[in-house]
């Protein structure tokens, strides 16, 4: 990116696609929807949509789901939708697939930020170093991570996808920067990896064969897995180290969203 780029705020695409009403957490949410399910009395896309809208890094912010049914149940939502503070398009069959048309409906000279809906812990500041730091890698794309360390002192209980690299363990942050055009190319690649997202090893093995076996037997630091990943892409890739553990939490099941939820309440009492 060139200087006048630099200066150019982000795109924020929030992906807020419907999950089944079966999903323990939505029906025990009885909001119809993984999106709006509440955390400490407000819906999980609230808390992630006012976190960008106080973030100095951002400018337009689009969501990619949820329905219009649901979004037609939540009125603070509806409203920001409707006076066109925030962008809607309906979401896709799959995260990745609702990524890349969003993408490619934003301007190719335009940086994006891209997070999703179940971040309710997400605050300006973590998207603030995250874009400054993401620009500053010089690279095409960029993924943000947090040592598990971090997450683990915060959050003891929580069950978390680690990988585990030779310098350091990291979690993912579900904070993604796709900083040129060539960078989001990325998104294609990442529906055809979609189905692997959690088995950190099927994601390694787009490293090749090599990597791989040095990642299998704790040989591999992130930095090599950044050059081994950019050659076999053909693109500048590289991971932002977040020095805040509540950066990498999502609700995912019952148990997160509890964690979470005392994780605010404490927040609050030390306000």
């Amino acid at each position: 990116m060139n200087g006048n780029d630099r200066n150019r705020p982000f795109a924020a695409l929030v992906l807020s696609g419907d999950r089944s009403s079966s999903d323990p957490l939505v029906a025990a949410s009885g909001r119809g929807c993984k999106a709006l399910v509440e955390i400490d009395g407000t819906p999980m896309i609230l808390r992630v949509l006012d976190a960008l809208g106080h973030s100095a890094a951002v400018g337009e912010i689009t969501i990619c789901g949820p329905s219009r049914e649901s979004v037609a149940t939540e009125a603070r939502l509806a409203r920001l939708i409707a006076e066109q503070s925030v962008g809607w398009q309906p979401p896709q069959g799959t995260p990745s697939t609702s990524a890349w048309q969003a993408l490619a409906a934003t301007p190719s000279a335009t940086p994006v930020l891209l997070t999703t809906a179940d971040h309710p812990l997400l605050r300006s500041d973590i998207i603030d170093h995250f874009c400054r730091e993401a620009l500053a890698t010089g690279a095409d794309a960029v993924v943000g991570l947090a040592p598990y360390a971090l997450v683990r002192e915060l959050f003891p209980g929580m069950r978390k996808t680690v990988l585990r690299f030779s310098d350091d363990e990291y979690c993912g942050c579900n904070l993604f920067a796709f900083l040129t055009p060539a960078g989001r190319q990325m998104a294609e690649r990442w529906r055809a990896v979609e189905a692997e997202r959690k088995s950190p090893l099927k994601v390694m093995k787009m490293l090749g064969w090599l990597s791989v076996l040095r990642y299998r037997f704790g040989w591999l630091s992130l930095a090599g897995a950044e050059r081994a990943l950019s050659r076999r892409m053909g693109l500048r890739l590289a991971a932002v180290r977040m020095p805040f553990g509540d950066a990498a939490v999502d609700v995912d099941s019952l148990s997160d969203h509890e964690l979470v939820q005392q994780r605010l309440r404490a927040l609050r009492g030390a306000a």
